[in-house]
């Protein structure tokens, strides 16, 4: 009955509850409370010993006395077997039900204890009342030394007392004392329940001030994760950023200087590679901040990964035949059945991540061969496998590779990067419930891994997915456009016009939405462009008052340049634009946008990126 008590008590019925939890560790608190005051217990008994054998010396039932004794030793080992037991499995001290009964048995031994003297005092002549008196005290003490936990309370105070009363009341000279016993044990009794109550309310302080502690603690680890991430971040925008921006400046100040030859087409191209490093840099910084679970939106759906990792390795064919790179694919014939499923995960992310295990192969192989393999693993899950004959990596080396704003100097002296591939492809795998791995031999080469899971029953889309282009060719229009630009940034207008004229575009630019919207009054326009934020006039408040104008012009195509908010782009959608696009902006981006702006019908606002 009292093991059952005790877990009913205190095993919690539900332990994802919070009510559960705060039981559990209130339990937990009150066991190692009574642990606190088993030695204090034993000194009590012990102390009462010597009193106990001077009363027990007038008994004339000598066998029954040296019982009492054998039943005290019996007690200490037992308390003593337990307090050790606690100590030699620090691993069972979280078994609430457990640990309650072993201290309800140990309680119960001595109320066995109690009842035994009781007997012995029955039958001691002058010496009963005595013997009596002293085991109702024992049983008081055994009340208070239970206090702390409610089961023992309730099932240790009633049974250590039964017998020592039993015997005051049985006898009618006795009665009185046994009355005024009663009295007393119950008053104890009350106290230790107050005193439970009290317990409990520490208890629950305890919890509180765990819990604020375990928040201070989090909130320092994050504080200094948050402080580690903005010296990486200030460092890759002084090395990386700072030295590209240089290069370039340089070589743009030489093409634009008087008196000097024109630049070459090869100090051009090292500008532009420099440039496209720098956005790579870039965009690889604000993927890392913002791949945080709470901060990242996924949208998994069924993929077609054999097409999506051909497509990838095309993207990369140039830059591997520059190199003299054999760039190789293999796809098992069992990963491409229809009928065995697909992976089901964000596209967008998963192309990501190819790109940057493949990216980084071609990066950093100086000779040899790349090979993308995708093959089944097991029954559930498929693994893409990148091998290269590259620079390798030792285990050490491998580990370092993965953390984020690390860099291996023995491999990467001379090559752009912010050192987040690596470390940013595993966080989006893990998003995804997939797994990023490697393999690597220093002067052998490496093998990166990207296990995802397969869900059979998913099915691909009959229409193939649009896959953005390799490159950013010119796709030119049907007809020549006017297009009036509101940018207030003097570089992105540039840029804007750049893209339009190589569309066969003619651009007029305004500075601000509203001299966009006064131009558009007296211009002949056939699209208009709005960025997001200007002065004088958002661009949402420039496409609403457009819109408001009578005629043609208030019917004309509007595409809003944003740079990826999504209360900005809804802004927009209230105000009646066509078409959002998203910074920064392509050539295909560009005329994606367009087309999408100038068809006849527009059944839904689309955000282009």
């Amino acid at each position: 009955m009292a093991p059952a008590l005790a877990s009913a008590a205190f095993a919690p019925a539900n332990p994802t509850s919070q009510t559960a939890a705060a039981d559990r560790s209130a339990a937990l608190q009150a066991l190692d409370a009574q642990n606190a005051l088993l030695p204090y217990a034993l000194i009590f008994f012990g102390v009462s010993l010597p009193i106990f054998a001077w009363a027990c010396s007038y008994a004339a039932d000598r066998a029954w006395m040296s019982a009492s004794f054998a039943i005290f030793a019996i007690n200490w080992a037992a308390f003593y077997a337990c307090v050790d037991w606690l100590k030699r499995h620090p691993e069972r001290k979280g078994d609430v039900a457990l640990r309650t009964r072993i201290h309800i048995l140990g309680g119960l031994l001595w109320a066995a204890a109690l009842a035994q003297i009781s007997a012995l005092g029955m039958g001691a002549g002058v010496a009963g009342e005595a013997i009596l008196l002293f085991a109702a005290g024992g049983a008081a003490a055994c009340v208070f030394f239970s206090a702390p936990n409610i089961a023992g309370l309730l099932i240790v105070g009633p049974a250590a007392s039964a017998a020592p009363l039993i015997a005051l009341f049985a006898d009618a000279n006795t009665r009185p004392m046994g009355q005024v016993m009663m009295a007393a044990i119950a008053l104890v009794m009350a106290l230790s329940l107050i005193l439970n109550r009290l317990f409990r309310s520490l208890f629950a302080l305890a919890d509180e001030r765990e819990v604020l502690v375990e928040e201070r603690a989090r909130s320092l680890d994050e504080a200094e994760r948050l402080a580690q991430a903005k010296s990486d971040l200030v460092t890759t925008l002084s090395h990386e950023i700072r030295n590209g921006l240089t290069g370039v400046a340089h070589v743009l100040a030489a093409a634009g200087a008087s008196g000097r030859a024109a630049s070459t087409r090869e100090q051009l191209n090292a500008a532009l590679g420099s440039a496209q490093d720098l956005i790579a840099v870039l965009n690889a910084t604000l993927d890392t901040v913002s791949s945080e679970p709470e901060d990242l939106k996924l949208e998994p759906r069924p993929l077609d990964l054999p097409a999506m990792a051909r497509d990838v390795v095309q993207q990369f064919r140039p830059q591997a035949a520059a190199k003299g790179l054999e760039l190789a694919v293999h796809v098992d014939d069992a990963v491409c059945d229809p009928a065995a499923g697909a992976v089901v995960a964000d596209a967008t992310r998963t192309r990501q991540i190819l790109a940057n295990l493949v990216g980084n192969a071609v990066k950093y192989t100086m000779r040899g061969r790349i090979e993308l393999r995708l093959e089944p693993l097991g029954a559930d899950r498929v693994r893409l496998e990148i091998a290269d004959t590259g620079p390798g990596l030792s285990a050490d080396e491998l580990e370092v590779a993965f953390q984020p704003f690390q860099r291996i100097s023995r491999t990467g002296a001379g090559i752009p990067g912010a050192g987040l591939g690596l470390s940013l492809s595993r966080r989006l795998a893990h998003l995804m419930h997939s797994e990023v791995s490697a393999e690597s031999a220093v002067g052998v080469g490496s093998c990166f891994r990207l296990d995802m899971p397969v869900d059979h029953a998913a099915r691909l889309d009959p229409a193939p997915a649009t896959l953005e282009p390799v490159a950013d060719t010119p796709i030119r229009p049907t007809r020549a456009l006017r297009v009036l630009i509101a940018e207030d940034d003097p570089l992105n207008a540039a840029m804007l016009r750049t893209v339009l004229e190589q569309l066969g575009h003619q651009a007029l630019h305004a500075h601000d939405g509203r001299r966009a919207f006064e131009l558009a009054q007296i211009c002949d326009v056939d699209l208009i462009m709005l960025d997001g934020h200007m002065p004088e006039m958002d661009g949402h408040e420039a496409a609403r008052a457009i819109r408001a104008l009578p005629g043609a012009i208030g019917r004309a195509p509007i595409v809003a340049v944003i740079g990826g908010d999504a209360e900005e782009a809804e802004a927009f959608r209230n105000a009646g634009v066509d078409e959002v696009l998203r910074k920064p902006v392509n050539v295909a981006s560009v005329a994606r946008a367009i087309a999408a702006a100038t068809r006849e019908e527009q059944p839904r606002l689309r955000v282009v990126s």
